[in-house]
């Protein structure tokens, strides 16, 4: 099977808040949407409070609020990396987190 000449890729961001009230969490979910959604290429957004209702060994609970993103293409998501929306939310929000997880994947 040959591979495809262009692959999406996945942007999953796990932010884990200093302050873990309901509404820095929700400050931080509309700074997504106002930042970060509608990027050209964009297959998929979403961005939400972890659901914590799910306590099994394999959850992990050491986040606030995830950020998935789909991109059609890997070039989308480096445009998207450099973009001044997407640097103004890191300007504006990294200093309310206490840690920042990124995992990109190919699909």
């Amino acid at each position: 099977m040959s591979a495809p000449e262009q692959t999406s890729l996945t942007h999953c961001v796990f932010f884990t808040l200093q302050d873990h009230s309901a509404a820095a969490r929700d400050a931080l979910i509309e700074a997504c949407h106002k930042y970060l959604s509608g990027h050209s290429g964009t297959v998929h957004f979403s961005a939400g409070p972890r659901a914590t209702a799910y306590q099994r060994s394999v959850n992990d609970a050491e986040f606030d609020v995830a950020l998935v993103i789909v991109f059609a293409t890997e070039q989308d998501h480096d445009l998207y990396q450099s973009s001044e929306r997407h640097q103004q939310f890191l300007a504006e929000q990294l200093e309310n987190c206490s840690q920042v997880r990124v995992f990109d994947a190919l699909a």
